[in-house]
């Protein structure tokens, strides 16, 4: 019997609980793609950063679009000048153009990013509404209930 191997959707996904949404995506994946490559990083209590590199890339050819629950990060590379002509001897650094995306949970917002030294930096958050944050009822004899927010740990 073969096993399941849901490593493809951990390498993607940030912010999931509902393993449902999980196997779907899975379907979706193509798992031959690997560029560009790319880690995701926890920084803490609910902060988030994926890293991405992008050698070669300027960083007006990156575009970054967060549509509904999915970071979408495109690279182009920009047109030679005409009349440019490069010979490569060897060409090791891939520059073609990518489209990776990623599938967010609903309480996962993206912060901001940043371009250092060949590496795309996302930051992304965890931000739980007050509607969806765990609360206490007090149990009264009375016929109205006050509700109380859980002190956190």
């Amino acid at each position: 019997m073969r096993g399941f191997d849901i490593s493809p959707l951990l390498r993607s996904s940030i912010g999931f609980e509902n393993l449902n949404r999980l196997v779907e995506y899975a379907g979706r994946l193509d798992a031959g793609d690997a560029y560009p490559p790319y880690n995701i990083e926890k920084l803490g209590d609910g902060a988030y950063r994926i890293q991405m590199a992008v050698a070669g890339f300027a960083q007006s050819e990156l575009d970054i679009t967060v549509q509904e629950n999915t970071l979408v990060v495109i690279g182009q590379a920009a047109q030679e000048a005409e009349g440019t002509t490069r010979q490569f001897l060897h060409r090791g650094i891939a520059k073609r153009a990518f489209e990776r995306r990623f599938q967010l949970a609903d309480t996962i917002k993206v912060t901001g990013a940043g371009f250092e030294n060949g590496l795309l930096n996302i930051d992304l958050v965890r931000e739980i509404p007050e509607h969806k944050k765990p609360r206490k009822v007090v149990i009264g004899g009375g016929e109205t209930v006050d509700a109380l927010p859980v002190a956190a740990e």
